[in-house]
């Protein structure tokens, strides 16, 4: 499959014929096909809105859904979008480009949220909460405009674990970005397919490819803020247990309520014991009967 260079979407055009980025490029595959149908993301005949930042995670979101499309796995048709939020220095002209010289069917929507965000954040204060607010809401607006029922956003596995421990350790309560969201409205879906990737492989295959990579700085660099200092505990952990990551993921699809304590998850009040006399100690041995002194 991936070695027909004569049967190959573009975005593929150009690709490393090394054995490591062939099982890369399967890897990503098999992860995005793998989370997209354990979470029921396919309507046949639908039409998605790919959130395209110019960020290496949306680059590799992009070209492997392509890919599912171009082989016939992926039965939905896919728009790009590039949101130009105003930030000065963005380089404009990159991503139309881009896509126009991959064939890419894309939209490009200027909206200056940024100067928005830098007339109502404090100073001091970090500017990604307003930011993304903003963002979300121009792009349910031109999913609507395109008639997409969704959206779908870049973020991958590592962006899961670190919004699940920042919600741990600064919002007290255990949640994070789910794979499948229903937007407030009721009449969007918000999907990541991205959701089994890990970073450092989306980072891998955008560098080997060679796309053009914009950086999310354009505002300003943040020192402290909470998803740095999250993810910089994550590393140490990861350093010093490889696949550390990974089995913290897999314990997001691994939950138990019985075993936490949210009455509204498990019924602890409705908990009985089971009728009729106890004929054993938990241990196994007879119950011991103690003389009075």
């Amino acid at each position: 499959m991936l070695d027909d260079h004569d049967d190959i979407h573009p975005l593929f055009h150009g690709a490393p014929a090394s054995t490591e980025f062939k099982k890369l490029r399967k890897r990503l595959v098999r992860e995005v096909r793998e989370a997209i149908e354990t979470y029921g993301m396919i309507e046949r005949g639908a039409r998605w809105l790919v959130c395209l930042s110019g960020g290496k995670d949306s680059y590799t979101l992009l070209a492997v859904l392509h890919e599912l499309q171009w082989r016939g796995l992926l039965p939905v048709d896919l728009l790009a979008c590039n949101l130009d939020q105003g930030q000065p220095g963005f380089p404009a002209t990159v991503l139309p480009e881009f896509l126009a010289k991959m064939g890419v069917p894309h939209r490009i929507e200027y909206q200056d949220t940024y100067s928005i965000v830098m007339d109502k954040v404090p100073a001091g204060r970090t500017y990604c909460a307003l930011c993304s607010r903003l963002r979300r809401g121009n792009l349910y607006r031109i999913a609507r405009e395109e008639g997409c029922s969704a959206v779908v956003l870049g973020h991958h596995r590592d962006d899961i674990l670190e919004t699940f421990f920042m919600n741990l350790f600064h919002g007290g309560r255990l949640a994070t970005m789910p794979p499948k969201l229903l937007n407030e409205d009721g009449d969007l879906f918000v999907y990541r397919p991205l959701a089994f990737v890990a970073e450092a492989d989306c980072e891998k295959f955008a560098t080997a490819m060679a796309y053009p990579i914009i950086p999310c700085d354009l505002c300003g660099s943040q020192d402290g803020l909470q998803r740095q200092q999250v993810k910089q505990i994550l590393d140490g952990w990861e350093a010093r247990s490889p696949g550390r990551r990974q089995v913290m993921f897999r314990s997001l699809m691994n939950t138990r309520p019985s075993h936490l304590l949210d009455p509204s998850i498990f019924d602890f009040l409705g908990l009985a014991r089971a009728p009729g006399p106890k004929t054993a100690s938990t241990s196994g041995n007879p119950p011991q009967l103690v003389d009075p002194d």
